[in-house]
Order: C-alpha cells, then structure tokens, then sequence
C-alpha cells in the first residue's frame, strides 16, 4: 500500500506551481450541443433537438495544456489548427484560459480537429467529428519543432500526447525525444497505435491495456500477463518507466532494475472516462517536474485519474481539489 506523508504532499503541491511542461501532439476542439427532443423530422425519420446549450471545450493534447494550468503549471501547446471557424474558436478559448499560442501553427490545408457531441437530455445521440488524419507535412513538422528548441530551456518537461490525427509523425517524434535527452529534461508519453514502438528512450511510456493488447498481439486479463507486457514494453523501448494503466484494475508501473507496483483505481463511482487519460498523463508529468519519483508521480496521477472519472464530461482536476482530497482520506 502506497501512501505519502503530508508533508510530503504539501511541499510536491508547492513545487506544481509554475512548472512549464511543453505538450506536443493532437489539438482538437470538443463541441457539446446539449438539448430536447419533442418531435421526429418531417423532413425524415430522425428527432429534431431543440438546442438549449452549446459548449466548446478542450479535447486531446489540448486537454493536457487545460490540465496542466488547473495544476498550478504553465502550459505550452504545440501542435496544428486549420484556418478555419473552429481554429478561430480554438484560439479564442487559449485567449480566454490565457494559454499561449505560440506554439500553435495554422495549417490551411487541414481542418481543425473537432468533435460534435449531440446530447438529448442524457441520451448521447450522434458523435460528428470533422479532421484529417493524414500526416502534417515536413515544413509544419519543423516550424513545431523549431519552436520546441526555441523555448527548451526554459522546460520542465514534454508530454507526447498522440492520437494518430496526424501530427506526430515518426521522425519528429525522434527528433523531440533526441532533443529532450540531449537537453536531460524528461519526457512522457501518451501513445497510440501507429508509430507505437518510435517513442523510445523516453523518461515515462503510458500506453493503456487496449493499446498493448494491440501491439503486442496478445490479452492482457490475469497478472501474470500484465507483468509480461510491462516488461517487454520496459525492454523493447529502453524506457525509464513503463506506466500500463488497467482502467477499474487501477495502473502498474514498471521501472529499470526495481519490483513491478500496483495501484488499485481510484475511483469511487465511475460516471465518465472521457478525459482521464489526459489527465493522467498531465499529473503524471508535473508531479515529476516538481520532484516526485515515479512511484509518487503514478500515485499522484492514478488519483486524478479517479477523481476525473467521478464526473461527467471532460473536467480538468485543480490542485487544491486533488491534494485535499488525499489529505483527506490518508486521515
């Protein structure tokens, strides 16, 4: 059983603040069209929702920016937007966040990643996503990189959040990983399918169970085949640590040389997982910039995984909340 002493967590919750964590990866624009149904169409066989309330929020690599500000920490996104209406949306909720968009290239031969939830009253209706997936093209990929170089000495960390929408394409990925060790700033890593096994040498890898069952051709359901995952993770990408998260079996951690560890899920009631590996990944990573070790930094972000799951919708956890909510319970 892990538990950290309080003085511990207030001198980590301390030193979140201000930490500056570079999230490269897939910017997308998450679209809610909350409202009614009271009749079907005239026009065909569908219902017709009476719209009562439209929200944009941040979804994918943007998540990580939201979560890492809500953290205490400054954010800086890197990643594509299209020249269009939901790019224009996009930039405007960076604005009002008071993120930076430095790091943001305008791409105009691509759309901005956007996903439209439809929902009637509780009933999710129709997701319509709008995006490209193929791969940005080298003269982006090295306006992003450039501005990583420019800014990474003033890092504390880098997320790789990839979710094969087209912007971490396996060279840039070599490229960010080369630098960040060159630079010994540490780096984690939020994967998919494609370009899986690229991201090598990095400072923590945190595929999910479906994601390793995919790759590494084979079910993940006793412990005797989560131990084997995680170790030839460990060994074919020569990461420091292999963070495996087991949705309600909680996360296994794996690093160099010392004993596998187990955390039992966090969550008390699961109303949503939309999100929670966002914020894994986000907590994960500043708590490491802040001096946790990883076996704190997986505690730290396994909570707020838990805590995310608790609510509906994709919601950042603040620190206040995530720390008192610990303190809390330890007593």
């Amino acid at each position: 059983m892990i538990k950290i002493p309080e003085k511990r967590l207030l001198q980590l919750k301390k030193n979140f603040r201000n930490k500056r964590i570079a999230i490269v990866g897939d910017m997308m624009l998450d679209i809610y069209f909350w409202g009614d149904v009271k009749r079907i169409s005239p026009e065909a066989p569908v219902p017709v929702l009476e719209v009562e309330n439209e929200i944009f929020r941040f979804g994918g690599a943007a998540n990580c920016a939201l979560n890492i500000l809500k953290l205490g920490g400054t954010p800086e996104p890197i990643g594509v937007i299209g020249y269009d209406s939901f790019g224009s949306i996009f930039n405007s909720l960076l604005q009002e966040m008071n993120i930076s968009h430095d790091g943001i290239i305008i791409d105009d031969e691509r759309p901005t990643t956007a996903k439209t939830r439809v929902i009637a009253g509780s009933q999710h209706v129709v997701r319509i996503d709008k995006e490209s997936k193929n791969t940005i093209n080298k003269n982006i990929q090295d306006k992003l990189f450039k501005y990583l170089e420019s800014i990474i000495d003033k890092l504390d960390g880098i997320i790789l959040q990839d979710y094969n929408k087209g912007v971490l394409s396996e060279s840039l990925i070599k490229k960010i990983i080369s630098l960040a060790n060159k630079k010994n700033v540490l780096i984690t890593v939020d994967p998919k399918f494609h370009n899986f096994f690229a991201y090598k040498n990095v400072t923590v890898f945190k595929p999910n169970r479906k994601e390793a069952e995919d790759v590494l051709g084979m079910k993940i359901k006793t412990d005797e085949d989560i131990s084997k995952a995680g170790n030839i993770l460990l060994k074919k990408l020569g990461a420091k640590n292999i963070l495996l998260t087991l949705g309600e079996g909680g996360i296994a951690v794996f690093e160099k040389g010392k004993p596998e560890r187990r955390m039992p899920t966090k969550a008390r009631k699961v109303a949503d997982v939309s999100g929670a590996g966002d914020t894994v990944i986000s907590t994960l990573t500043i708590a490491l910039a802040a001096g946790a070790d990883v076996i704190e930094a997986s505690y730290l972000a396994n909570y707020a995984g838990g805590l995310v799951c608790e609510e509906v919708g994709i919601v950042p956890i603040e620190a206040d909340y995530l720390f008192e909510t610990i303190l809390k319970e330890n007593k």
